[in-house]
């Protein structure tokens, strides 16, 4: 097993889980709410309704990494997610009666996930450097959910939307 390192083990711990730690992380899960009620099309709607399910076990599971580190869910307010979803909000606003809505809405989204990705692939070297197998194996999990979850926006944007917002 790898020598944990004091100071990487509490970031990985706490200081870096934010993006779907309690509150923060139903903060997101009510912005894809509010942004799966704003989308004009179904495709999308139902890409960001089946992600917001994937946040709530996100939430979950991240609550499992901490009791593996035998550490507690530590609340932390994230400055660079919350820009983002207020960046989200602004969107909406400002396409709110337009074609480009739903392209608008798949940008805000995939630079959430994009952010998801990079935390969760930071966790995942984390802990794997560490040891923290069981910990590993629910950021995978969830890692691997995240970029699924990117995968369908740009589907979603390429067959749906992107062509939408061309039209106006």
């Amino acid at each position: 097993m790898a020598k944990q390192n004091r100071n990487t083990g509490r970031m990985a711990s706490h200081g870096n889980m934010e993006s779907d730690s309690e509150p923060e992380g139903m903060d997101n899960a009510l912005h894809k709410l509010f942004l799966a009620k704003a989308a004009q099309s179904n495709e999308l709607r139902e890409a960001l309704e089946s992600h917001l399910e994937e946040t709530e076990e996100h939430i979950s599971r991240l609550e499992e990494v901490f009791e593996s580190l035998d550490e507690s869910v530590k609340n932390k307010t994230c400055k660079a997610m919350q820009g983002l979803i207020a960046e989200g909000d602004e969107i909406v606003k400002e396409q709110k009666d337009s074609s480009a809505l739903d392209a608008g809405i798949i940008a805000a989204c995939q630079k959430v996930e994009h952010y998801e990705i990079a935390t969760y692939g930071t966790l995942c070297a984390w802990a794997e450097q560490m040891g923290h197998g069981e910990a590993l194996e629910l950021l995978r999990q969830t890692e691997e959910e995240e970029v699924t979850a990117d995968e369908k926006l740009t589907e979603v944007a390429e067959t749906v939307a992107n062509q939408r917002a061309q039209s106006e």
